[in-house]
Formats: structure tokens, C-alpha cells, sequence
């Protein structure tokens, strides 16, 4: 009976690690943390984000961390996560919500943005890595921006208050 209980933790924790992964990827990309953000792909991962961009996903990392330096602030959201582990691969699937806050001439705007990311995942070395991702992109929509009601909070980069508790261990 302990083998199954054994293979059921391992999968467990495969699955845990893959989440931490996915949210290590939306922190990344509102903390404009491309060593972070790369880290949750393997070097060579395939990245399909449609006409937006196809190329690795390190690459993308970069292209997206340029297209957020334009931007006044940002937030990226996972949710309905489910996880398939076989062995040392995996898949994944999840919806993501972004919002955009861009300046205009005309005052700024707000863009919101929901898809999902398709993932097929390696067991590298003790990590979990995207060796693809595809993002499947569902809805979106831009509107002005009438008076927000505070003003943004922390920093998009390692100066935020999150590096001061989210030590890695050891």
C-alpha cells in the first residue's frame, strides 16, 4: 500500500510545483523580473502567443518585459489550473487575466485581457520548466481610464516589498 501513497505525493507535489511555477511567471511579468520570468522556461521552450509573438520562451520574456516599460502598471492573474503529471513531463492548462494601464495622448487607458496558456512541462535538474506554452487568446477590451482611486502601490522591479519576504530558502 505504500507505493501508491508514494506515486500519489510525488504527483502531488509535481502538481504544486508546476503552480508555483505559473505564478512565479505572472510575478515576473508585473515585477519586470526577466531572470525570474525566464527561469520558468527551459532555455530551448517553444512559446506561441499568436500574431503577438512566436519564438522561445525566454524570447518572449524579453518582449514582453519591453512592452511593459511603456506601460503605467500592470497585473496578471492565473485561475482554473489543472495540471496532468506523467513521469518527469507534464501539461497544463490555465486561464489568465492581464490588465494594462497605458498612457495615450488622450489620458490613459485600461486594457483588459483574458486567454489561456496551454503548457507541456519537463522535470529538469529537481525543476519544473515550460518546454512549450501556447496562449490561447479569448477576449479583450480597451476603454479610458476615469479617475482611479489610489494611487499604485510598490515598484516593478527587485525594490518592491515582495523581495523583502519572498526569500528563497536555505
Amino acid at each position: 500500500m505504500a507505493a501508491p501513497i508514494e506515486a500519489d505525493l510525488a504527483r502531488l507535489l509535481a502538481e504544486r510545483a508546476i503552480e508555483r511555477q505559473l505564478s512565479a511567471y505572472c510575478r515576473a511579468m508585473d515585477r519586470c523580473d526577466a531572470d525570474l520570468g525566464r527561469s520558468v522556461f527551459a532555455p530551448d521552450a517553444e512559446a506561441d502567443y499568436g500574431d503577438m509573438y512566436r519564438g522561445t520562451g525566454p524570447g518572449f520574456v524579453d518582449f514582453a518585459l519591453a512592452a511593459h516599460a511603456a506601460m503605467d502598471a500592470h497585473v496578471h492573474r492565473i485561475g482554473n489550473v489543472s495540471v496532468v503529471v506523467d513521469g518527469d513531463t507534464a501539461g497544463s492548462e490555465c486561464y489568465v487575466d492581464a490588465r494594462f494601464r497605458v498612457p495615450s495622448p488622450d489620458g490613459p487607458l485600461e486594457i483588459v485581457s483574458s486567454g489561456r496558456y496551454v503548457d507541456r512541462w519537463a522535470g529538469r535538474d529537481g525543476v519544473w520548466v515550460i518546454t512549450s506554452r501556447r496562449y490561447l487568446h479569448g477576449i479583450d477590451s480597451m476603454r479610458p481610464l476615469e479617475n482611479g482611486m489610489f494611487a499604485t502601490g510598490g515598484s516593478r522591479d527587485a525594490s518592491d516589498p515582495s523581495y523583502e519576504v519572498l526569500v528563497p530558502p536555505g
